[in-house]
């Protein structure tokens, strides 16, 4: 395992396939082994599910939050597991206790509080529960659940 606590976004493409449009993370930071995490994301208007959702009141889905933690989860993971350049994969299998309580529009910035709830290194069912917050506000929280394809040694 790395000793690595931050990825930014070069390391973060290296670890996970998403790229633009769907890449929902810009750097991941307090990176705790496969533990804990907290990821970043920049919301800005440039971004193409804005020209629809909703048009006059831009407000990022919610599901795209859900996703971004999930990539978070990836990144603190495929980072604890030494998995870049090793075209590791992630699906979801369930998103449990899901809540939106705060709109997230252009200009805030999103942190995912990542923590691991179930998954071991070599395992491939991993649990995570996520808050995605705008300061000190929250705005979404879940627990989900992923299967990590990792690429044999």
């Amino acid at each position: 395992m790395t000793e690595a606590t931050r990825a930014g976004i070069d390391l973060i493409q290296r670890i996970i396939p998403h790229r633009y449009p769907f890449l929902l993370v810009d750097r991941v930071e307090d990176i705790v082994g496969y533990q804990s995490a907290r990821g970043v994301k920049n919301v800005t208007m440039n971004e193409p599910h804005f020209q629809g959702h909703f048009p006059g009141k831009p407000i990022m889905p919610g599901v795209t939050i859900v996703e971004a933690m999930a990539q978070t989860a990836a990144v603190m993971v495929g980072t604890a597991l030494n998995m870049a350049d090793r075209d590791m994969l992630v699906y979801f299998m369930a998103i449990d206790t899901c809540k939106f309580r705060r709109m997230v529009e252009p200009g805030d910035v999103l942190e995912m509080y990542l923590e691991t709830m179930r998954g071991k290194p070599g395992g491939k069912v991993w649990k995570f529960a996520g808050t995605a917050k705008v300061g000190d506000e929250v705005a979404a929280e879940a627990e989900f659940t992923a299967m990590m394809d990792l690429p044999k040694e």
